[in-house]
């Protein structure tokens, strides 16, 4: 932003600032395994250990673990013949896999137990003969993963005018997945219009949304409505810090995505009494708290907590890492 400047540099922040803190925020159950896994696996293996993309769209946990001695990389062939490398939370597609395996890699898969089911719902579906219908957006690298499991039989819509486009082999056997990091609301928009144009479309018998991204969506609700303005901590690339923002805004509350404490703006908290904070899941908790110390040393706060769910939600170690 032109002339924007930092919140600490110059003004006052509002006596009495309120900060309305989303709860749950921050890292889910996928994103501390995924972390976790790096870890074990710089700890157990030879250095230097590979990362096939970030572990999680979040630049301050990828930059941690760069510290600690991983590598990261695009692709596979960066990584040495018979290295370990490590597969992002995101997952990836059967020809990565078999890439590694032509490659003599040590694959240490950190993909997301919830994303994984998707895989398995794309493989079933196709298998079945029908045409799938994946929600979700081009280029994520989620999308790209899952779009691997059946190329020949899935297509991708982002939205309900890609839906009106939508061309298939079988009006009668149509089946519907959606990446797990999308908005509640806007899928739902999507599947109705699938339903209008297939009414014997069949879904996944669980949402694909995942449990974390639907908590944090409702809890940016519940703090939205009620804030002048809402921040919410995460990197540019994470797909549920971005659906956050959205949301925010649909409900017609100025919202901003940061990076960090550093991206914050005086010019958005200028005659702000009520600011909500959330974080996406893939962003370290600290970060939440370093924006609230910027905020408590520019004049008194009070921090108001709203918490929609309770997580508890812990997914076990591969056997590649595990103890």
């Amino acid at each position: 932003m032109s002339g924007a400047r930092d919140v600490r540099a110059g003004g006052a922040v509002a006596d009495g600032l309120i900060v309305l803190l989303a709860a749950p925020r921050s890292f889910c159950a996928g994103v501390e395994r995924a972390v976790e896994i790096v870890e074990k696996a710089l700890e157990q293996r030879a250095h230097p250990v590979y990362v096939r993309k970030q572990i999680v769209h979040n630049s301050h946990v990828v930059a941690a673990l760069e510290a600690r001695g991983a590598v990261f990389v695009d692709e596979l062939d960066e990584v040495p013949h018979g290295a370990t490398v490590v597969f992002s939370a995101h997952g990836v597609s059967p020809a990565v896999r078999a890439e590694a395996d032509r490659r003599g890699l040590a694959v240490v898969d950190a993909t997301c137990p919830l994303v994984t089911k998707v895989h398995a719902e794309a493989r079933r579906f196709a298998g079945r003969g029908d045409t799938v219908v994946l929600v979700g957006h081009a280029g994520h690298e989620e999308v790209e993963g899952t779009l691997g499991e059946a190329p020949r039989r899935t297509v991708l819509v982002a939205d309900v005018a890609g839906v009106a486009a939508l061309e298939v082999e079988d009006p009668e056997r149509v089946s519907y997945l959606t990446q797990t990091t999308l908005a509640a609301d806007e899928v739902a928009e999507v599947v109705a219009a699938l339903r209008a144009r297939f009414p014997r479309l069949r879904g996944p018998g669980s949402d694909d949304i995942c449990y974390a991204t639907t908590n944090r969506q409702e809890a940016v609700k519940a703090i939205a409505r009620d804030a002048d303005v809402v921040l919410v901590v995460g990197s540019t690339n994470s797909s549920n810090s971005q659906r956050l923002v959205e949301l925010a805004r649909r409900l017609g509350t100025p919202a901003h995505l940061i990076d960090d404490v550093r991206a914050v703006r005086a010019e958005w908290l200028a005659g702000a009494r009520v600011v909500g904070l959330s974080a996406g899941a893939s962003a370290p908790p600290r970060l939440v708290d370093e924006v609230i110390e910027v905020l408590r040393a520019r004049g008194p706060v009070t921090v108001q907590e709203r918490a929609v769910a309770a997580e508890h939600l812990q997914f076990a170690l591969p056997p590649a890492v595990r103890a």
